[in-house]
């Protein structure tokens, strides 16, 4: 992932990089030939090179298990944190890393950049113009076949963990809405070249009444849907179908007369992005609200109800009950 972060930051005029870390000097040189940082320290131990470098603002881009080590050693000397998904591998190490000290007006925030997609934001304000009514339902197909190779294909849980929580989190930030239960049940299809739970269906009950369905698969070639998934969502004045990309519709009631309500279709335009994309959006949003103030989209606060509905799923499917979601 370090590539992803790399790409947009060393082009970003407000940020110069300072130093590389990692476990593999090895795999720090690399990326400093790759992206031109011949002045670039590199270390192995983030301590020491906090305490030599003294930089504003950590990028951790490590694997989940490291985030706790890496979060909680930056906020101690004084650093802004933008964090690679998940906050951590389970909601006791991410309360910690929430609630830690940090030195006034410093800010810890996770890269959840689907919020940050144009698209997206055209149906956030769909459903708050009111034109569908009140939502009562809300429906996600998430289905697609990478062949990542390495270490999410023997992940347990790996649909739900590695990935899901961008899903759960566009179904927050579509609604409006924050979760109160699930039930999920997770299976490996027959021809999965995962070794564990590639495949999931969840059922979310929400704050307000709202009930968001999730049915996802990360071994289903063919109709694939896009990375953002496909989506319908249900009002008590009609209903809108997004397919993730640049197709928003919507069927309002015109009028209620008859076995069934005449219907109005129209189409929403999405305006064309002018704006970043990706890691690069949110980076650059995390760095206007460092210089200027404000508050990033995905700051942890927030993005720890994200990952609540990710271990409420997992610990469903592993029990087969209903779970009770506790932020």
């Amino acid at each position: 992932m370090s590539g992803a972060w790399l790409a947009p930051a060393s082009k970003m005029k407000a940020l110069e990089i300072v130093g590389l870390v990692d476990l593999d000097e090895g795999i720090a040189q690399k990326r400093q030939e790759e992206f031109n940082l011949a002045r670039v320290q590199i270390g192995t131990d983030l301590d020491t090179m906090l305490k030599t470098m003294k930089p504003d603002i950590v990028f951790d881009c490590t694997v989940p298990r490291a985030h706790l080590g890496v979060t909680l050693t930056a906020l101690r000397h004084g650093c802004h944190v933008l964090g690679e998904k998940p906050i951590a591998e389970n909601l006791g190490d991410a309360r910690r890393m929430v609630a830690a000290p940090k030195k006034p007006n410093r800010l810890y925030a996770i890269t959840t950049q689907r919020r940050y997609l144009p698209s997206i934001r055209a149906v956030r304000k769909l459903v708050e113009s009111g034109r569908l009514g009140k939502l009562t339902t809300l429906n996600s197909d998430f289905y697609l076949g990478p062949h990542f190779g390495g270490f999410r294909e023997q992940m347990k849980h790996v649909l739900l963990v590695d990935m899901a929580i961008h899903t759960f989190d566009m179904a927050r930030f579509i609604s409006g809405a924050d979760p109160v239960t699930v039930y999920c049940h997770e299976w490996n299809p027959g021809g999965s070249w995962f070794a564990h739970g590639a495949s999931a269906t969840a059922i979310f009950e929400m704050t307000g009444g709202l009930i968001y369905t999730y049915r996802g698969s990360w071994c289903a070639e063919g109709a694939a849907t896009s990375w953002e998934g496909s989506w319908m969502l249900v009002g008590e004045k009609g209903f809108a179908t997004w397919d993730g990309g640049e197709k928003l519709r919507t069927q309002t009631v015109a009028k209620r007369a008859g076995f069934l309500s005449e219907m109005k279709s129209s189409e929403v335009a999405i305006p064309a992005s002018k704006s970043l994309a990706g890691h690069a959006a949110v980076m650059a949003d995390f760095v206007r609200c460092i210089h200027h103030g404000g508050t990033p989209q995905t700051v942890c606060a927030d993005n720890i109800k994200s990952l609540a509905m990710v271990m409420a799923a997992v610990e469903s499917a592993e029990s087969g009950k209903r779970v009770a979601i506790r932020l």
